[in-house]
């Protein structure tokens, strides 16, 4: 690792966003995934209000075809500004003006080759610095974000740290699972091998890589020679893996709440939880739960009393 990436704060984030979105066609077909909203923010939002309270400046956007929206979401727009401001909309106006003076920058990645190569699109923008990577379907919900978490570790440890969590076995097939060598610290392992979507049987732990990695600069230089993996594919696990055999990275078990909205079930459960804290709908949909929940325990009843009667 260079001397000089050492002193260096970690100021940059690259979320990829050059997905498809086809597990939620057809309503991906025009429409970036990342702007899916829970309840009445864009999912990629939830990831960016993340960046900022870990002390991230610059953010890149690696985006792709039809993704044109998340940049006109992050951009003013002067009418509606004030259309708000003349009706003493204030507080509206206000939600608005979140979304923009922010250091937002963004580029295409025109062919999807896999997580590993949209990351490789961020070269130029990171140079010789340390940075993090947030995937936008997994939104973290912790006291200390978990992307500052990864910031502590690597202002101490000076090395690549990338966020796990344990996982049920029987799901590690899905993930990058690691092979854990021991705790430097409680829930900071030393990892022997990161292993790309293991099978059940292979898995070499139920701690799965998770949508959040900090990485040094020389990822890069591996990323540009990396050979396809699963999926045929450039894998950013692989590529750590490579990394990982000259250069220390180290793996933080994350154990807040983290909710999957790359999943039907995961969004529609991310959309509930939200919901349930919104000031505007959280008592509405609280009671509306509480009365579904009778009608279909009563339902259930009047089957069953049916299903016995027959016999």
């Amino acid at each position: 690792m260079k001397d000089d990436c050492l002193s260096k704060k970690v100021r940059k984030a690259v979320i990829p966003a050059a997905g498809l979105g086809t597990r939620f066609l057809p309503a991906t077909k025009a429409l970036a995934k990342e702007m899916l909203p829970i309840v009445d923010k864009p999912t990629i939002q939830f990831i960016v209000e993340e960046a900022l309270k870990s002390g991230i400046e610059d953010i890149l956007i690696v985006t792709g075809k039809a993704k044109r929206p998340i940049e006109d979401h992050f951009d003013s727009n002067i009418e509606l500004e004030m259309a708000l401001k003349e009706k003493g909309k204030d507080d509206l106006l206000k939600l608005v003006e979140e979304t923009t003076d922010i250091n937002l920058h963004f580029i295409r990645q025109s062919h999807p080759k896999g997580l590993g190569h949209a990351v490789l699109q961020a070269k130029s923008f990171i140079g010789e610095e340390p940075f993090v990577v947030m995937l936008g379907d997994d939104l973290m919900e912790s006291e200390l974000p978990l992307t500052k978490q990864l910031i502590n570790d690597f202002e101490t440890t000076h090395a690549s740290t990338i966020a796990v969590m344990k996982v049920p076995h029987q799901d590690v097939d899905k993930y990058g699972v690691i092979a854990p060598e021991g705790e430097v610290e409680k829930g900071l392992y030393n990892v022997a091998n990161f292993v790309e979507k293991p099978a059940v049987a292979d898995a070499p732990s139920d701690l799965a890589i998770i949508g959040r990695y900090l990485l040094t600069p020389e990822i890069f230089s591996i990323l540009e020679n990396q050979t396809p993996g699963a999926g045929n594919e450039i894998q950013l696990t692989d590529a750590i893996e490579t990394l990982n055999k000259t250069q220390r990275v180290f793996a933080r078990e994350f154990t807040g709440r983290r909710y999957d909205v790359g999943d039907k079930f995961g969004f529609v459960e991310t959309t509930i939880e939200y919901g349930l804290s919104h000031p505007q709908i959280k008592q509405d949909l609280h009671d509306y739960i509480i009365k579904k929940g009778k009608e279909l325990e009563k339902a259930d009843q009047a089957a069953t009393k049916t299903t016995t009667a027959k016999k």
